[in-house]
Formats: C-alpha cells, structure tokens, sequence
C-alpha cells in the first residue's frame, strides 16, 4: 500500500510540473514574440551612457548597416539606396557614436573596442539573435572586427567598397587624388613623405578645388546628389576627428588576416574605379566563403549603379536561410 501511494504522489507531482510547464510555456513565447524586431525610429542608450540614432526599417533578414566616413552616419545609404534594400532585408540603420544623428561620447572613448561593444549592445538592445552586417568603405573595419569576435550573431556579411586595411587604401586614395589635380601649380607629391601627410595634403587640395566628386563619383550628377543629401542632415564629427587626429591608432591595422577566420557567406562588392578603397583591395581579402562583384562606378554603387548593386544583393540575400 505504501509503495502504491508513493507512486500516486510521485504521478501526481509529474502531472502539476507538466501541467505548470504548459501555462508558462504561452507567456513566455508571446513574450518573444513581442520583442521581434519592430519597425522605426529609436534612441539606444549604451551602458556607457552615450545616445545612439537607430532607424528600423523594411521586411526579411535584420542587417545592420556600418556605416564609413569615419564619421559619416548612416542616412546616405538610407536615402539614397535603402528604399530598394528594404524589401528582402529588415535594415538597422545605426548611427555611430560621434557620428552623424548619433551623440558625441563626453570621454572621448571612440576605440575599435568600443564601437564592437556598442553593436553588440545594440543587437541586444533590439533582440535580434543573428544579423547580415553589411558595412561600406571605412566601416568594413569596424564590421570585420565585429563579426570576429561575435561571429556567433553574424549570419552573413555584405562588404560593399570596403576598407580592411587603411593605410592601404590611403595610399589608392593620395596617388589617385594627386592625378587629379591640375598639372600647373600642384605642389610636389614626396613619395618619402609620410604617409598621413601626403594624403592629408591631397585631400586638402581637393577640397579647396571643389574636385572631391571626382574622387568619389562617376558624374557629377551623382555627386550633386549626394550632396545635397549630406547637407539636408546634422553631422557630428567628433569620431572623424579622433581617427583623423590619430587618437585611435587600432584603426590603422590590418585586419585582412582576420578575414581568413570568419566562415559566414560574404558578399563582397567593389567599385571598378574605386580609387578611395582601391580597386585592387577587394583581392585581398581571404574570406573562405565569400563571392565578389565587381561593379561599374567608382565609391558609391547604391547610387551610381542602383540596378547592379540590388540585384547583387538580391541574389546573395535570396540564398541565406530565412530563419537565422
């Protein structure tokens, strides 16, 4: 008899955990369900305290966009290529701190470190469990570094004009930026010089001879474009000028070694005349699944080749699972 009873209160005990599993289970799932990733405008706060501008918009896989510049923030993609993008991917278009709609941080801390960190609490923040990070010029930096150490939140990776090592594209950007110039009256370029002089230098040049279009675009209607988007919105440069300034050396590194580590898919698409990021740099890069596409244009191709760059991006999107 007491064996018999024992059993009972053991079947009974059962029966209450499962039956206490089953009406928890409902709240918990409508819970995730709440915290998909929803559409608009937000302010993320960084457990450092600094104000990041996140925009969410558009339906399929989360991709966060990494921004360039440095400093640039993200409404040049959002405004002049996004539209086209947001129907196959669900695009975070995030702002960096110091940079663009973004706030400065008051401790200057703009470290590589840092700026990793602020993704990840972002993609926390925002209850997203994968992302594709797609990234432009110099925000390739900050993207391969970010998948490097989380590449367990990296679904896939869209590098487009990429920089992985800047001193290198520094170098594309001087020597190309100095043929620009008008022969008559443009001072000697010292090719012992260093190397933040010489390009320092040309760039400066450019600026005052209203030549920096050319540099980047094709036509000059593609530059008038950008421009006048560029204009429309605040700029916060406080990150630009800690890189320019030198007060992130991290930056500086080389970081196409890191490449032959990360395994997700990886679009990687380059500009045939991009002498900003260089087009050779894209061969560089050792990334063990990744396809590249060279398009015509030089640094902007959501802009100058909207058909080719949605089309790349489709097809690569098209063939990465729909659940993360």
């Amino acid at each position: 008899m007491l064996r018999n009873a024992c059993s009972l209160t053991r079947s009974y005990t059962h029966l209450c955990l499962l039956i206490l599993l089953m009406l928890t289970a409902q709240p918990l799932l409508a819970q995730r369900k709440a915290t998909a990733l929803a559409n608009g405008t937000s302010t993320l706060v960084t457990t450092d305290g600094v104000k990041l501008y996140a925009r969410v918009a558009g339906t399929g896989l989360p991709c966060l966009f990494v921004h360039g510049g440095p400093g640039s923030g993200s409404y040049g993609l959002e405004a002049l290529g996004g539209k086209a993008l947001e129907d196959k991917l669900q695009m975070v278009y995030l702002d960096q701190r110091g940079s663009g709609r973004s706030a400065s941080d008051p401790k200057q801390n703009y470290s590589l470190d840092r700026m990793i960190q602020d993704l990840e609490e972002v993609r926390e923040q925002l209850h997203v469990d994968k992302w594709v990070v797609m990234s432009h010029s110099f925000g390739g930096i900050i993207a391969t570094a970010y998948a490097q150490k989380h590449p367990e939140h990296v679904q896939a990776m869209v590098l487009v004009n990429s920089i992985l090592n800047l001193p290198g594209t520094m170098e594309s950007t001087a020597a190309y930026g100095y043929s620009l110039l008008p022969e008559a009256g443009r001072p000697p370029l010292d090719p012992a010089a260093p190397l933040p002089q010489r390009w320092g230098m040309v760039m400066s040049l450019l600026g005052q001879q209203k030549l920096m279009g050319k540099l980047m675009y094709v036509t000059d209607t593609a530059a008038a474009r950008a421009s006048k988007v560029v204009r429309s919105m605040p700029l916060n440069q406080d990150f630009a000028s800690a890189v320019y300034q030198q007060k992130v050396p991290e930056y500086l590194g080389d970081f196409t070694p890191a490449s032959a580590k990360l395994t997700m898919p990886v679009l990687v698409l380059t500009g045939r005349e991009d002498y900003v990021t260089g087009p050779e740099h894209y061969k560089t890069f050792r990334f063990p699944n990744q396809q590249a596409v060279v398009l015509p244009g030089k640094h902007y191709p959501f802009l100058e080749n909207p058909k080719e760059f949605n089309q790349a991006v489709a097809g690569f999107v098209r063939k990465l699972p729909r659940k993360a």
